[in-house]
């Protein structure tokens, strides 16, 4: 399966909901938000805007697993 990481700052909202609406589930990669700048409720946005899961930087090898 293959992963994208998309940031939140560089329109990576944007990008999710138009992957999440021209690929089906099975068939689009697993996308994950990424961002050095986490605010409360960023995750429940990346979430909501169809990412699959959400790191903050610096980010910890063992969050990749």
């Amino acid at each position: 399966m293959a992963a994208l990481f998309a940031d939140v700052v560089s329109n990576g909202l944007e990008a999710t909901r138009r992957i999440c609406q021209e690929w089906g589930v099975g068939f689009r990669p697993h996308i994950i938000a990424i961002t050095a700048n986490a605010m409360r409720g960023d995750r429940q946005l990346c979430l909501a805007a169809g990412m699959d899961d959400y790191i903050s930087k610096p980010i910890q090898l063992q969050e990749l697993a």
